[in-house]
């Protein structure tokens, strides 16, 4: 009979959420690899995520081109789109690493930051469960895009008291149990770092690049996004006054 040897756990699993990134998707795959391997504690010990979330064009044949190149890619695909919070729930369920890091798929997040994320989050992470999260400094959106987001922003951070001056930044990194044990709804990836202080967790937020978009078109539906955006505040407000946090008491 032959052992057959288990790979061993990752240390950290990079969740990507995509959708219509064909052209994106090779680039990215190969500057997260490069990002990580330079970076001592990883080394080759991370798997890629990338979850198709209903993509229309050549996004998954550019994945599954990688996966040939790159024993670090998994491709989890969606036969129909489930919107970011369910990509990236998908996603972080079929992680096998303890942290995960997640990052858009249109390369506007910059790999190069994430040693800098990783660092402070295990630094933390020794003692409580924490959440890194990135804040945009040099956003490359149009005008309109980066205005909505600053009103929508300051609304949230007042209503909710999270100290998060950008929720909308994908590049964040944190437990995969912390996060699987918040409650799920659509719209959860803008809400993480309230949801994460009410359960008891430490938020940390650093700048990060944010970089112009080399292929594709946003997919975002500013009047659309506002509206969903409303109600789902209205619904973590709601949420957070009625949920019973569990205790942290000793063992």
């Amino acid at each position: 009979m032959i052992n057959q040897l288990t790979p061993p756990i990752p240390l950290l699993s990079v969740v990507i959420p995509l959708l219509n990134e064909s052209g994106n998707v090779q680039p990215l795959i190969a500057e997260i690899t490069a990002a990580l391997q330079a970076y001592a504690p990883i080394s080759d010990g991370f798997e890629i995520i990338c979850v198709d979330d209903g993509s229309s064009d050549a996004t998954s044949e550019e994945v599954k081109q990688a996966q040939i190149e790159n024993g670090h890619v998994r491709l989890i695909r969606h036969p129909k789109r489930l919107g970011m919070s369910g990509a990236l729930r998908n996603g972080i369920r079929r992680a096998h690493a303890t942290w995960v890091m997640t990052i858009d798929g249109d390369r506007q997040n910059d790999p190069s930051d994430a040693p800098r994320l990783l660092d402070l989050a295990w630094t933390k992470g020794r003692e409580r469960k924490v959440l890194v999260a990135g804040i945009r400094v040099n956003r490359q959106d149009t005008p309109s895009k980066r205005w909505a987001s600053r009103i929508a922003n300051k609304i949230r951070k007042t209503l909710l008291n999270d100290n998060c001056p950008d929720t909308g930044c994908s590049l964040k990194v944190f437990q995969r149990d912390a996060y699987l044990e918040l409650p799920f709804f659509n719209g959860l990836h803008r809400f993480m770092p309230a949801l994460f202080k009410l359960y008891g967790h430490e938020t940390i937020f650093t700048p990060v690049n944010d970089r112009p978009r080399q292929h594709g078109v946003s997919k975002s539906d500013f009047a659309g996004r506002a509206i969903k955006g409303l109600f789902d505040l209205m619904g973590v407000i709601w949420l957070i006054r009625r949920t019973p946090v569990p205790e942290r008491g000793s063992e």
